[in-house]
């Protein structure tokens, strides 16, 4: 991967610009805002997509594939993600001809200029509380620009160019460009050490969310249940600190929590409470809820009026998130990727599910984290899944690593009829599928491809039903 150099200058006009990688869900948002601007946009990503299409139909230059020639000759400024190789033939070229060369977070910045900014960072649930103060913000009569990483089904597109002054965005840790923003009211929605390949210690984790909660303008907004989070908490200065969470010592605090069906609870601040329900399942949506709110407060807005907006909130694209139902099998798709991520997903589909099984499709996330977490990875798939089938590990910017497979986790459950392990995709749905009945769900889950198997799990459904 590169590693982004934040201390190189971003141009003052960004002229013509070429993103390398264009068809992920960050960077497509990015380019339809350069479009907005009135930016001439081109691209190139590894694979065809909707999202490349749709910039295509709104006047981008885009290409399948990297090759040297897909850089426009009158290019001013090229941006890339971190996930591209070093050794991309774009990038080269780019970096011959002296073009600016800049980072996603660069070219975001760049975006956000001198406006009011909400950053939303944190381990988990980041797609999910930007969503949510979004579209809160929407439904309060606001129109804030927004940078997602998830589409927001509501609006069906991850990113937007509002009127507002205000903007919101997903902030990511994951390699320290949350540190490159002006933030006016940061939110840290937990603190799970990970991303240690760029951070290298706990410690200097830790102490990166501290100094990015510190720099906001305006106020923080901190969990106050999360043990990563009363950690940073602990080491901050600022004078303007908004707590939330069920801790009795929460400045918003959640209580009377119902997870059947889509979440129900009360969040209470400043003595007054207010009832809630949502349109999505699962207890960690209404911390995320609560986390939006105390966004809202520090925004000054009413605490009711919060909270309906709030309600409004109708989930974002690969959340738990239903493509079909066959044979009386759900199939849904999650991003979750570490193992509070997929235990939350896999708590939240148990209280819908009713007296169905849950049956786990997962996909680990590169082979690091694979390594790393294996056994957290099984014992959360055999605690909260019926059944558990495992791909093979998605390498995403990695190389493989000797003995590094989806078997590590399906080794590591304790029962081995719980759980199988299926390199092959096609063999993978139609062994899912023999073992659905009707009303299972069947969740996908990795922050990879996974997705891309639904269709197959579809078909095989059918035909298994015939």
């Amino acid at each position: 991967m590169i590693r982004p150099d934040l201390s190189l200058p971003i141009p003052a006009d960004i002229g013509a610009a070429h993103f390398i990688g264009i068809g992920g869900s960050g960077m497509s948002g990015l380019a339809g805002m350069f479009l907005d601007r009135g930016i001439r946009v081109s691209g190139s990503d590894r694979a065809d997509s909707p999202t490349m299409r749709a910039l295509a139909a709104r006047g981008a230059t885009v290409h399948v594939g990297h090759d040297a020639a897909h850089l426009p000759d009158d290019a001013d400024t090229v941006v890339h993600t971190g996930a591209i190789w070093p050794e991309n033939p774009e990038f080269l070229l780019a970096k011959e001809r002296g073009l600016h060369v800049i980072h996603r977070s660069q070219a975001l910045h760049w975006l956000i200029g001198g406006r009011r900014l909400v950053s939303v960072a944190g381990a988990h649930g980041k797609t999910t509380s930007t969503g949510m103060i979004v579209t809160a913000l929407r439904g309060l009569g606001t129109r804030p620009t927004f940078v997602n990483g998830g589409v927001i089904a509501d609006l069906g597109v991850s990113s937007g160019t509002g009127d507002d002054d205000l903007f919101v965005i997903e902030a990511d840790e994951s390699d320290g460009t949350f540190l490159l923003y002006d933030t006016s009211v940061a939110l840290i929605t937990n603190v799970d050490p990970d991303h240690l390949d760029h951070w290298a210690t706990r410690d200097a984790f830790y102490e990166g969310f501290v100094t990015f909660a510190d720099r906001a303008r305006e106020a923080v907004v901190i969990s106050a249940d999360d043990a990563g989070a009363r950690r940073v908490a602990a080491g901050l200065t600022h004078r303007n600190v908004l707590t939330f969470g069920e801790a009795e010592s929460a400045d918003v605090r959640l209580t009377s929590i119902v997870t059947e069906g889509p979440v129900a609870f009360a969040l209470t601040h400043a003595g007054r409470t207010v009832e809630a329900r949502l349109a999505v399942p699962g207890a960690h949506n209404a911390v995320n809820a609560a986390g939006a709110v105390a966004v809202l407060i520090a925004l000054g807005h009413d605490l009711e009026r919060a909270v309906r907006a709030v309600e409004g909130f109708g989930g974002t694209a690969r959340r738990f998130e239903l493509h079909g139902v066959t044979r009386g099998v759900s199939v849904y798709d999650d991003y979750a990727h570490h193992p509070t991520e997929v235990a939350a997903a896999l708590a939240a589909a148990r209280t819908v599910v009713g007296s169905g099984r849950i049956i786990a499709l997962h996909q680990p996330h590169t082979y690091s984290r694979t390594q790393e977490m294996f056994r957290e990875f099984a014992d959360v798939l055999e605690s909260h899944a019926d059944h558990t089938v495992v791909l093979d590990v998605y390498g995403a910017r990695e190389d493989p690593v000797p003995g590094v497979t989806g078997e590590l986790v399906s080794g590591a459950f304790t029962d081995p009829e719980n759980v199988h392990f299926v390199a092959d995709w096609q063999a993978a749905a139609d062994y899912t599928a023999s073992v659905a009945r009707d009303g299972d769900f069947v969740v996908t889950l990795g922050c990879g491809n996974v997705n891309l198997i639904i269709p197959q799990v579809l078909q095989s459904l059918a035909r298994t039903g015939e």
